[in-house]
């Protein structure tokens, strides 16, 4: 028993020490975001495969499942939909998350340019990189600032190639919008832009569609819409990047990403680096571009080998994890338009938690009333062991919210509510094993004992039952049963360790009593009401003595 209230002051002391007392919420109870993606072919034509819809659906469940949270749910709907539904999460942060999933390219930076609300004739191509490349292995590659852009950076033909008034003008040629026989290295390196790109260029303001094909030229804008770029064909795609990881090197401060490509990817990429190296800025930087977004575009002075690279910059830890989380889970097989985009609202969640909380105190009361008409006075271990059991359930919600990202949903709720009734059933076991002890004549204090060697044997059968029932719940439901199945297994477990470090040993202290040990009225442990004879107070006989003669 005194284990069990030291366990319970070091969960008490471990919440202080967090600063969290409230559990996080699931979807049902808080509110949160659902996403509908629907897929198509990264070459827009054919259908969409079973096999390669789940494969998306499972590299997006990766990424969400990277975010941290709880009760998460990826599911495919029809033949060519899937539904991403996340708690906890700001929907901001979740669309940048998941709905950012068509293809992800390096693609060689040709020209860069400031946004304006007003198009200008000639862009000032920028100088400031998010980021800056530097290599894992021994080569080294310090980031360069101040540098000039070369003449080469800047568009240099006029977009004034308006035809005088009143002659017609022949319909541009549409650009390709999908790929066409991929290009070498070599030939992507070699790419020149046309006079139409420049001009496209000049125009372009972030926003305006433009076609992401790998073998083309892009035109496109980082996220924050600051810097529109001119764009290389793509060199490396997702599919060469096997891993990325955000974090802070040793006798360092800032936060960094690290990327491994395989053995294709390192070889283009330490060909590319090595090109790139030799220009000037801008033209010595590479973009990472995802959903036709620059994500960053670190710059290079020195060829990179082995298929390491470090990119070091401006990073916060939530926009290095963020970075790092979107390249470690690369490329999907399918490009997919975001469809809808819904909030649960936190009013309907806010009732519903409200009446499981309502049902809950409801199942509870019943149980103490009934505890309280049965055992008497001995209901005091059942309400103890309640009680007890709804802390330690409690504290453990909350730490495993903060810890593994558990979030509490109704059905976790439904589950919290059947613990209820199996908490008092370990005690109603207990007691009808007394009460049989005592039927066979056993004193209260030996019934007690021998009580509980016949009932435990019965209490951990009927858990594992319930531990077995949650676990097969656990590994084969899907969506918010899963939380059922948690909740359901969590409470379990604490119910067999309340049965043994409290009710038992509660029970052992009061037999000991005057009051419950003697059996008195209302104890719950009274002859009566354990449906035994009454024991008879020893009577001490005295001999009759013979008369005395007068």
């Amino acid at each position: 028993m005194i284990l069990l209230f030291a366990v319970i002051a070091a969960l008490f002391g471990i919440m202080a020490l967090s600063g969290s007392w409230t559990p996080k919420l699931g979807l049902d109870l808080r509110g949160g975001t659902t996403i509908t993606l629907t897929a198509r072919t990264t070459t827009g034509q054919g259908g969409v495969s079973a096999e390669s819809l789940e494969q998306a659906r499972t590299i997006i469940q990766q990424r969400v499942d990277s975010i941290g949270v709880g009760e998460s749910e990826v599911a495919t709907v029809g033949n060519n939909q899937i539904t991403v539904s996340v708690p906890n999460v700001a929907p901001a942060q979740l669309q940048e998350m998941v709905g950012t999933t068509a293809q992800l390219y390096f693609r060689p930076v040709y020209a860069t340019a400031a946004v304006t609300t007003t198009p200008t004739a000639t862009p000032t191509p920028t100088t400031d990189p998010s980021a800056s490349a530097e290599p894992a292995a021994s080569a080294s590659a310090e980031p360069t600032s101040g540098t000039t852009a070369s003449a080469a950076a800047t568009p240099t033909e006029s977009v004034n190639r308006r035809p005088a008034a009143g002659l017609p003008t022949a319909a541009p040629t549409p650009r390709p919008t999908t790929a066409g026989t991929p290009l070498t290295t070599d030939e992507a390196l070699a790419w020149t832009p046309t006079a139409r790109d420049q001009a496209d260029f000049e125009a372009f303001q972030c926003g305006d569609e433009f076609p992401d094909v790998p073998d083309q030229p892009l035109i496109t804008c980082n996220r924050e819409g600051t810097t529109k770029f001119l764009l290389y064909p793509a060199v490396i795609n997702g599919d060469m990047l096997t891993g990325a990881n955000a974090g802070v090197p040793q006798n360092q401060l800032s936060w960094i990403v690290q990327l491994q490509l395989n053995d294709e990817g390192g070889k283009i990429f330490e060909q590319v680096t090595g090109a790139l190296a030799q220009k000037s800025d801008p033209q010595n930087t590479f973009a990472i571009v995802l959903d036709s977004k620059v994500v960053t575009y670190p710059r290079l002075t020195t060829a990179i080998s082995g298929g390491r690279a470090e990119i070091s910059g401006s990073f916060t830890q939530q926009s290095a994890t963020d970075l790092a989380n979107v390249l470690k889970y690369g490329s999907l097989p399918l490009a997919f338009d975001l469809s809808e985009v819904s909030n649960v609202s936190a009013t309907l969640g806010g009732e519903q938690l409200q009446a499981g909380i309502i049902a809950g105190l409801i199942g509870l009361v019943l149980v103490v009333i009934y505890s309280v008409i049965y055992y008497r006075a001995l209901s005091i271990v059942v309400v103890a062991s309640l009680v007890l059991a709804a802390t330690i359930t409690y504290q453990l919600m909350v730490l495993l919210g903060q810890s593994m990202g558990f979030a509490l949903n109704l059905p976790g709720i439904a589950g919290a509510i059947v613990a209820i009734g199996m908490t008092a059933d370990s005690f109603i076991i207990y007691f009808e094993r007394i009460r049989d002890e005592v039927r066979d004549g056993r004193s209260l204090r030996t019934a007690i004992e021998t009580g509980w060697i016949g009932s435990r044997k019965t209490i951990l059968i009927a858990d594992a039952v319930s531990l077995l029932s949650a676990a097969v719940l656990f590994f084969l439901a899907i969506g918010s049963v899963k939380g059922f199945a948690f909740t359901l297994g969590l409470t379990t477990l604490i119910d067999i360790a309340i049965v043994f470090w409290f009710t038992k040993p509660m029970v052992t202290l009061l037999g000991r009593t005057k009051y419950f040990g003697e059996g008195r009225r209302f104890s719950g442990f009274d002859a009566a009401h354990l449906g035994a004879a009454p024991r008879r107070s020893p009577i001490r006989r005295l001999r009759a003595s013979a008369p005395k003669e007068a």
